[in-house]
């Protein structure tokens, strides 16, 4: 088995150990997600790096260790939660690719993809947006029906219009065309992004 193979098994094994399931599939949740970003990936760029496909496939290693809860309520609550996790879930990646086989270099370019560097500035880095576009597809495609019951429609409308501005040309052309939204779903993209 080759250093990649052998790295893309064992990011599964560990999202194996989620103890939640995905309620469609019986998948544990982070390994049913971490298959839609690939999926999501396939569709959206052909031949990806190495890099690009294990941080793809580690983004939420293990996120279910560290819940939401354990951060403070609030804006700046969620965004120390979220940089903290994605610090973490990239150096475990690294740990694991290193493991595998993958060679040093590689490895910390899919820590730096995982943290989502370079997706600021004047100098976007391509894989990072393509990382950041897949994950934006997953949200619409599996996150937003249940995501929206928990808020406010204005609220949910704020959120797909901040999830609208990360994409690329390319990730919104596919999220325009290939994800698949139940009737309530279009009808919130559409307040988003001012159709109607």
């Amino acid at each position: 088995m080759d250093p990649l193979a052998r790295a893309l098994q064992a990011i599964d094994a560990l999202h194996s150990a989620d103890p939640t399931t995905d309620p469609t599939t019986g998948t544990p949740n982070e390994l049913h997600y971490a298959q839609r970003m690939t999926a999501w990936l396939d569709r959206h760029t052909p031949n990806p790096s190495s890099a690009l496909q294990l941080a793809i496939r580690a983004q939420h290693l293990k996120r279910w260790e560290v819940p939401r809860a354990t951060y403070p309520a609030g804006k700046a609550g969620y965004y120390a939660w979220r940089t903290g996790l994605a610090r973490r879930q990239a150096e475990m990646a690294v740990q694991v690719c290193v493991a595998s086989g993958i060679a040093e270099a590689e490895a910390q370019r899919v820590g730096q993809l995982i943290r989502k560097e370079g997706l600021k500035g004047k100098e976007v880095d391509a894989e990072a947006q393509v990382l950041e576009d897949v994950a934006c597809l997953v949200f619409l495609e599996e996150q937003l029906e249940g995501f929206q019951d928990g808020y406010e429609e204005e609220k949910v409308v704020a959120i797909l219009r901040k999830t609208w501005g990360k994409m690329s040309e390319r990730g919104r052309g596919l999220a325009l065309t290939e994800v698949r939204l139940g009737e309530r779903g279009r009808e919130l993209v559409g307040l988003a992004l001012g159709d109607s």
